[in-house]
């Protein structure tokens, strides 16, 4: 079967409508129950695997032979994975959340046996699809997420059912590369990788080179701590972005494609590349897409988790299959990039937003978010807070509704002391700044940034200059070692850190401190070595008194500095059991007096055996 005019595409989601209908109202009367499981990586994690071997085995034994289970994506609620959505004709969709073996047969028996809610495991799902007008402040509005745990992503009459390929369709049956070029500037897209370019600019910058050997590159080499935005689309809606890059291929007079992602996705592997088989299949990819003499091809390239492979330059070198050092721009890719010829690079998140653009208008993206930053942008809300999740909100949405009204607040009902935003290259923003909204330039003028995504979420019991230290660590050890101010400078920087943070801190480390990160800033090559010292700035800036409790006092408050710990033993609660005498791995507890130990100083590594096993309260950490 071929798919070669947009009128054939629509006969194709005719005769799958009613899957959209029952997953998203419950319209299709004439459709037969399902359940959704989500299989993304974090479904899976949770034991989403024999969550269905229960859900088909309930089935079974109740007669219900007539009821689908199928695997989709993630939908973003990953703090109770597994979860489930029941699509039952003539009703409401109905999601569930920790549905463990136990729960899966509970809710057969309960909701689809006997009509009845199941409420212990009820989940209420907080977004709107991007086809709302409008929506509550307090509420996400799903547009790059839009098909994610709503498809299977290993079905492509799924995603078309849910519009898959009509941008596509559109754009080669009636639309020149110029319009679609215009489209995309008009929406006010912007690239979610992290710089925040404007995309329909960067496509126009490679469309006017001449020559017609030109390239496509989708960045899926997300490599942020905490971040899983893009894999998750990719595991659970491949063809948004195989569709997006088709498009911008046409628009930009590109006929290659290339996937350059990191080999640690194996599960986001297999999904693309069932996805690529089945779009070439139906003739959605390859040659003379939809009878237009346009031809595009997409390959996969595996990357070997190289942090500094998310910066475009490096990307393409090693897509090239030479080193990942990033080069120094210009010439920007969009004129000389892979192979020396005009290349596109823009990561998952930006491509999964062309196709609803294409097929709603430039004004109708251009009408979410703020006047400078438009749509929506995908957040790995993760760290001390109670929802963990993928969240997508409007440019605007401020921080303290997306962690406490989307993140349900802090775990265990801690105080909020900072959260990291823009990943290591990013900063910590304060108490003070949470209702900041959040944008590409108010992110900016509090020393943040939006980077691709990554949130985590940091309470009191977090010391902002080991937090630091963890992050100048990443961003040391992922340093290509091309430019002496990334490879030396954040190695000196680290070891001031590393140095404060065992107690052995001085004055002038912290001016030393400062004077690196800046100069850093202004000289290393590429952006990934310019932005490395910002966790430290950052953190200097707004939490200056804990650096100096560390420098003057050589105390850590929080604990966390393991360092700085003194383990001591209370003589009044001590029974000498020798419980903490068994597990010292370096024998530095001895019994001086009947009946309380004594730890020796000068001996303890600070592991903190002895304050887990002690069952007295005995020891303390000061």
């Amino acid at each position: 079967m071929k798919i070669s005019t947009l009128s054939q595409l629509y006969e194709a989601k005719a005769n799958n409508e009613s899957i959209y209908k029952l997953r998203e109202t419950g319209d299709a009367v004439e459709a037969k129950p399902e359940i959704l499981v989500g299989m993304a990586t974090c479904g899976i994690a949770a034991g989403a695997k024999k969550t269905i071997a229960a859900l088909e085995k309930a089935l079974k034994e109740n007669g219900l032979t007539d009821v689908k289970v199928n695997s989709v994506g993630c939908i973003g609620s990953c703090y109770c994975e597994p979860t489930i959505q029941v699509n039952i004709p003539g009703q409401a969709p109905v999601y569930y959340g920790y549905v463990d073996e136990m729960a899966a047969g509970e809710i057969v028996k309960s909701h689809l046996v006997n009509g009845v809610v199941f409420d212990s495991k009820l989940l209420k799902i907080g977004f709107e699809k991007a086809d709302k007008e409008k929506r509550d402040g307090k509420r996400q509005q799903r547009i790059a997420l839009r098909n994610c745990g709503s498809v299977d992503p290993q079905n492509i009459m799924d995603y078309i059912a849910y519009r898959g390929y009509e941008a596509l369709g559109k754009v080669l049956e009636e639309k020149d590369p110029e319009a679609v070029l215009e489209v995309i500037k008009k929406s006010g897209l912007r690239g979610r990788g992290g710089g925040g370019y404007p995309t329909g600019y960067k496509w126009h910058a490679t469309a006017i080179q001449p020559g017609k050997e030109k390239y496509i590159i989708c960045n899926a080499d997300e490599g942020d701590p905490g971040a899983f935005m893009d894999r998750s689309i990719l595991e659970g809606d491949p063809h948004s972005v195989l569709e997006a890059m088709a498009i911008g291929g046409y628009a930009t007079g590109a006929n290659k494609g290339f996937i350059y992602i990191r080999a640690e996705y194996p599960l986001a592997i297999e999904r693309l590349k069932t996805a690529m088989a089945q779009a070439e299949e139906l003739g959605l990819l390859g040659k003379n897409i939809f009878g237009s003499g346009f031809d595009f091809d997409i390959e996969l390239r595996l990357g070997a988790g190289a942090f500094v492979c998310g910066e475009e330059t490096a990307l393409i070198h090693s897509a090239e299959g030479v080193r990942g050092e990033p080069t120094k721009k210009p010439p920007f890719p969009s004129v000389a990039g892979y192979k020396g010829k005009p290349t596109t690079v823009n990561n998952v998140e930006t491509y999964a937003n062309v196709p609803p653009i294409i097929l709603n208008g430039a004004d109708w993206f251009a009408g979410i978010g703020t006047e400078k930053s438009k749509g929506t942008k995908v957040f790995a809300l993760v760290g001390k807070v109670n929802k963990v999740g993928l969240v997508e909100v409007p440019m605007g949405t401020t921080l303290r509704e997306i962690i406490y009204d989307i993140g349900g607040g802090i775990t265990g009902d801690k105080n909020f002391r900072a959260v990291q935003t823009g990943g290591p290259s990013g900063g910590v923003i304060t108490v003070e700044n949470l209702d900041t909204p959040i944008d590409y330039d108010s992110l900016k003028e509090i020393g943040s940034m939006m980077g691709s995504g990554g949130m985590i979420v940091m309470d009191e019991s977090d010391c902002m200059v080991n937090i630091a230290k963890f992050y100048l660590g990443f961003t040391q050890e992922e340093s290509c070692g091309k430019c002496t101010p990334c490879r030396i400078g954040t190695k000196r920087m680290y070891e001031i850190l590393d140095k404060i943070t065992k107690g052995e801190g001085e004055p002038e480390d912290l001016v030393k401190l400062d004077s690196l990160g800046q100069n850093i800033k202004l000289s290393a090559l590429c952006g990934l070595g310019q932005t490395a010292p910002n966790p430290v700035l950052s953190t200097m800036k707004y939490f200056k008194e804990e650096y100096e409790r560390h420098v003057f006092d050589h105390k850590c408050d929080t604990g966390s500095c393991k360092g700085m710990r003194v383990y001591r033993i209370l003589e009044d609660k001590c029974i000498g059991c020798r419980a903490c005498v068994k597990v010292c791995p370096v024998n530095c507890i001895s019994m001086v007096q009947k009946p309380a130990h004594r730890i020796d100083q000068t001996l303890c590594t600070k592991c903190g055996a002895c304050f887990a096993a002690c069952k007295y309260d005995a020891i303390v950490i000061e």
